[in-house]
């Protein structure tokens, strides 16, 4: 989706109907790119997989290591057909290790990186934080970042490489500010207590009068004040800012005071103030947030889902196409990449489509 979004010409293959309707469907992450119905087990299906590899920059496949090769279509097989060709592999534990033929998923991967552990409340079991840092995270924004990097590369030496993007490296990548604090002494195990894990009063969940939540990350010494001015308590003598022993009495006390006007009043309070105070919106309700709204952070059709991301001044991204069912863009899209009608027929009939 992130490559589709932002140009790149995407064929999609799967399992599908190749004379599927083009139904609009409700996965958005399947958006801007043509499904194409290809039987991988099939001779000639396979054989439009090598044809089709001769003209592209990158395949990804998200496999179990060694299921490609058993298909006959492994890197070394593309390559004999296209030596440029970057090779994008997504898998959670990697191609090689003692887990790569183990089947997991989000909450497995981020539990071996180590990047489950410290999420959670002081005493509590780890929360997952959905499927965002492992599937997501540590995952697709690690591949697509190391395809475009092999691209870049494939163009200068003429040679493709494989991206091995397993979910586990990627997370743990991320975890490099954590590990730097904990090799500084200043990041402890234990959940809860910590600057950013809600140990800290400033950078902490607040519920509201109405039962809603605000948001506080007043690190810095300039915002803490703000958020004590917004409060009420600026007056009041108060332990500092970073002394941890008190940290658990000041947020008693933070949380009283939110406890005292509903979530849109306090947004109301700190709408002018840099203190960094903001509500905790639904997903439905971040759609029409007015920031949201002014910048078009979502597209709001028929059905609500993300805008491309990032924004590129000059050549910015773009929803092509909605979801559709999957196979019927068989016909479509193999045309757009330059596969005969004549060719099509061919290979409906030696069953590449399955």
């Amino acid at each position: 989706m992130l490559l589709a979004d932002l140009g790149a010409d995407v064929l999609r293959l799967e399992r599908g109907n190749a004379d599927a309707e083009p139904v609009t469907t409700w996965d958005v992450l399947n958006r801007s790119r043509h499904s194409v119905a290809v039987d991988l087990k099939n001779d000639a299906g396979r054989e439009l997989v090598l044809e089709l590899s001769e003209q592209a920059d990158v395949v990804i496949e998200g496999f179990r290591p060694g299921v490609a090769e058993r298909l006959g279509l492994g890197p070394d097989d593309l390559w004999s057909r296209n030596p440029r060709l970057v090779y994008g592999r997504m898998t959670g534990f990697g191609q090689d290790g003692p887990l790569a033929q183990r089947a997991g998923h989000d909450i497995n991967y981020i539990a071996v990186s180590g990047a489950l552990w410290p999420l959670g409340r002081t005493g509590e079991r780890p929360l997952p934080p959905m499927n965002l840092v492992g599937d997501f995270g540590g995952g697709a924004l690690f591949l697509a970042f190391g395809v475009v990097a092999a691209v870049l590369s494939a163009r200068t030496t003429g040679e493709g490489q494989v991206v091995d993007a397993a979910m586990v490296d990627g997370t743990a990548s991320m975890m490099a500010m954590t590990h730097a604090f904990l090799n500084s002494g200043y990041w402890h195990e234990e959940r809860g207590v910590n600057i950013l894990d809600t140990g800290a009063h400033f950078y902490e969940v607040y519920e509201t009068s109405d039962q809603k939540f605000v948001a506080v990350g007043a690190i810095e010494a300039k915002f803490y004040e703000a958020l004590l001015r917004g409060l009420g308590l600026s007056g009041e003598q108060l332990p500092a800012q970073m002394d941890r022993a008190q940290w658990p009495a000041m947020k008693a006390k933070f949380a009283e005071a939110f406890s005292a006007k509903s979530r849109d009043e306090w947004t109301e309070v700190f709408a002018e103030v840099d203190a960094c105070v903001t509500p905790v919106l639904s997903p439905r309700e971040a759609a029409h947030h007015p920031y949201n709204v002014a910048r078009g952070v979502f597209a709001t059709g028929d059905v609500v889902q993300p805008s491309p991301a990032p924004r590129f001044s000059k050549t910015p991204g773009s929803i092509r196409q909605p979801p559709r069912s999957a196979g019927s863009g068989t016909r479509e899209g193999l045309a757009s990449w330059g596969i005969s009608d004549e060719r099509q027929a061919a290979l409906r009939s030696a069953g590449a489509f399955g």
